[in-house]
């Protein structure tokens, strides 16, 4: 009887620790993200150190634009503090033309508000995190019936609307997207931008491009007012979405 219970006990103990396993803990058991962290952590706690930066951030946000091929991670480690530029990487490549993603097979990269909603170790474009398109604002604007999805932010160097990075950038992407996710923030906030709207040269060719529906000036005036929230602040804007699909502050 004793060995009985002894043994129950056990059981008992060993389910109380898997279910305590941390999300970090379960992502460094897949061979990809185990070593991603074995060659990176290092150098990004060196980073982090270099740029008076508290490592792991607790919470990231990711902004990337299309016509010039960047991605910034920003980071902090308080609901109170503002956001500070930890690093920008450089996108691949680029399918589609600007504008946003409104249907399947369209091979446009979206544009708008997201937040990461999928982490993938064993992604066959070596690490993936997944993004919510469509949104609500997407769904309503986009095809009804197939307006895509799987949009992922991935190694491999390669893209159909999605935003590639090289696998030794997104080992380091994904190392902060864990910690984050390992610290609490479930919502990462992913906002897609046509252009860097800083940029001169970015913003007059931008100026100089239309979609066929003669949309596209609005839609990036909508966009824009959260970008240039951001930079003014440092603190990320309250997005909503109307009836119509349209982005307001």
């Amino acid at each position: 009887m004793k060995r009985l219970v002894v043994a129950a006990l056990m059981l008992l103990t060993a389910g109380t620790v898997s279910a305590q396993q941390s999300f970090l803990d379960n992502q460094k058991m897949f061979p990809k993200v185990g070593e991603a962290y074995r060659e990176k952590e290092e150098m990004l706690k060196k980073e982090f150190e270099k740029k008076g930066l508290t490592y792991p951030a607790k919470y990231i946000f990711v902004r990337s634009f299309k016509l010039d091929s960047e991605m910034e991670i920003w980071v902090k480690n308080s609901p109170a503090d503002t956001f500070r530029l930890f690093k920008s990487y450089r996108v691949c490549t680029l399918s589609g033309k600007m504008g946003p993603k409104r249907r399947e097979g369209d091979r446009q990269v979206p544009e708008g508000f997201y937040y990461i909603n999928d982490f993938n170790p064993n992604s066959n474009y070596h690490l993936s995190l997944g993004i919510n398109y469509p949104n609500f604002s997407d769904r309503i604007l986009s095809d009804p019936k197939r307006p895509g999805g799987e949009i992922y932010i991935h190694g491999n160097c390669i893209t159909v609307g999605c935003i590639p990075l090289t696998d030794a950038f997104i080992d380091e992407v994904y190392i902060l997207a864990v910690n984050a996710k390992n610290a609490g923030q479930d919502f990462i906030p992913v906002h897609v931008f046509p252009v860097k709207f800083g940029n001169i040269r970015s913003m007059d060719y931008l100026g100089n491009f239309s979609l066929t529906d003669n949309t596209s000036q609005q839609f990036w005036v909508e966009l824009k007012t959260a970008y240039d929230y951001f930079e003014k602040h440092h603190r990320l804007p309250v997005v909503l979405v109307d009836d119509k699909g349209k982005y307001i502050m």
